[in-house]
């Protein structure tokens, strides 16, 4: 800053943006580039309210701060936001540039407060609430921008997408008197009236009015919270839901209301359009506790944002009542958030255990026909035909072979006589264990190395005592020895 006796205060954002409260208008320089905005972007007050600045300011100064980093002719100057010493419109710049700094700069609230109270430690005033006498509770500064944060991590706004426009258009009385809190959840407005008409210069809306608004929006439910001014069925024979939850204008709900209207919230497919006679007081303190349990926002941040989108929302006690339920409602929703994520997580769990058992039943099923390694063998029936197939031939017998191993005796069984040359046993012997052309070879190639292994001992043992079975018969082949019958035995079980 180059006049620094006109400087109160001074903060630096970043390398080339700063923040500066100056008794006077300073001029840009060659190094240098000012620009203020107090009275370009002016809070419009009910009473001695006086900020913060709404959504849509917020959204036009952020346009023009980046159009200003952006642009070529004031690359190598310092960008300095100054503001008067009016500590009212001082606030209202502290929360531009600061929700600037937290939107775009990717600064955390606290980052950007501190940044802001830099320098000479300057405080900030307050906001207060849109009534008159003394305020109850102080809107601060950081409450803003903790806000501004909270909101854009729930994804409440998105300034590439936000319709300033629309914004601008529907916020005015004349237009609906409307402005939208958590974005298709929670609709804030003025009450309808049973006819549409100016009273005393004011315009009022019939229900027909918001009908077309509501159901391109996707609103499906209606609260009421001040008195019966139009018939409900209005709202309810065009297919909308409504609710009546009456408590005193300027008054706090009572536990029973509040349960009500969460409980009405939480089972609502499509957005709630909730309204009291100006849509400010009733209506901001109950979302304020639906953004206080769902969201955990603090009171604080919760008053601070519904203002930032509806100002004037949340006056006199409503603001302390919210303080005084903060904690309440943030045990309350851990205790539900808790409550799902563990049903979530039984039901993910029942949902992996059956994956599981499919798994190990199709895992068991393949196992049946797969060796140990994962290669693909033979199944039990498949080893005994091929073995049974691979039997020597037996010599002509006159009778039944009787199986017995020693003394002992075993079961008898009637076999089907034959006869065969002389040679056929050798012959037999041969083709077993050669390997190319054999059928055990191709047994051998479909499993794995240890497996064939064990195969090749196994048919060489079979071999042998073939080649021993036609020995003895040869020598005495009307009566087999009781060693022989027993082999032959065990190698058809």
């Amino acid at each position: 800053v180059s006049d620094s006796a006109s400087v109160v205060d001074s903060a630096e954002l970043t390398y080339r943006l700063y923040f500066a409260t100056l008794r006077s208008k300073p001029k840009s320089t060659t190094n240098t580039h000012y620009f203020c905005t107090d009275d370009e972007f002016v809070y419009e007050n009910f009473y001695a309210d006086f900020g913060p600045l709404n959504l849509s300011l917020l959204y036009r100064y952020s346009c023009k701060l980046n159009k200003k980093l952006k642009s070529f002719t004031l690359t190598r100057k310092r960008i300095v936001h100054y503001t008067s010493f009016d500590q009212r419109k001082r606030s209202n710049a502290a929360v531009l540039i600061g929700g600037y700094a937290v939107i775009y700069l990717k600064k955390t609230p606290e980052e950007a407060y501190r940044s802001l109270i830099s320098g000479s430690n300057a405080s900030y005033l307050p906001f207060r609430d849109a009534s008159f006498g003394t305020c109850s509770f102080s809107l601060t500064l950081l409450d803003c921008l903790q806000g501004i944060r909270k909101a854009l991590q729930h994804g409440f706004f998105d300034f590439e997408t936000f319709d300033v426009d629309e914004y601008e258009h529907y916020e005015r009385v004349e237009n609906g008197d409307l402005n939208w809190i958590v974005p298709g959840k929670f609709l804030a407005f003025s009450g309808p009236h049973p006819k549409t008409k100016v009273e005393s210069g004011y315009p009022l809306h019939a229900p027909e009015a918001y009908f077309p608004y509501f159901r391109k929006h996707n609103v499906s439910t209606v609260v009421r919270l001040n008195k019966k001014i139009y018939d409900s069925k209005r709202f309810s024979d065009a297919g909308f839901n409504h609710y009546d939850l009456f408590f005193v204008d300027g008054s706090t709900p009572s536990d029973a209301i509040t349960r009500r209207f969460l409980h009405i919230c939480e089972g609502t497919d499509g957005a709630l359009a909730v309204h009291c006679k100006a849509g400010l007081g009733r209506t901001g303190t109950l979302i304020g506790c639906y953004l206080m349990k769902h969201y955990r926002f603090t009171a604080g941040e919760a008053i601070a944002w519904i203002r930032i989108c509806r100002p004037g929302s949340v006056i006199g006690p409503q603001q302390n009542f919210l303080e005084e339920k903060q904690a309440a409602m943030w045990l309350l929703g851990d205790s539900e958030r808790s409550q799902k994520a563990k049903l979530e997580e039984r039901a993910v769990s029942n949902l992996i255990t059956s994956m599981d058992d499919l798994n190990l039943n199709s895992a068991h099923n393949g196992n049946m026909c797969r060796s140990p390694n994962g290669g693909l063998s033979l199944t039990q029936g498949d080893k005994l035909r091929a073995l049974k197939s691979r039997r020597p031939p037996r010599p002509a017998t006159t009778g039944a072979l009787r199986l017995s191993m020693g003394a002992g005796q075993g079961l008898s069984s009637p076999l089907k006589s034959s006869r065969f040359p002389a040679s056929s046993a050798s012959a037999a012997a041969k083709r077993i264990g050669r390997s190319p052309s054999s059928s055990a070879s191709n047994i051998r190639r479909s499993v794995p190395p240890l497996h064939q292994l064990h195969l090749l001992l196994f048919i060489t043992f079979i071999t042998f005592i073939s080649f021993i079975s036609f020995i003895s018969s040869s020598s005495s082949p009307s009566s087999p020895p009781l060693h022989q019958l027993h082999h032959l035995h065990l190698l058809k079980c």
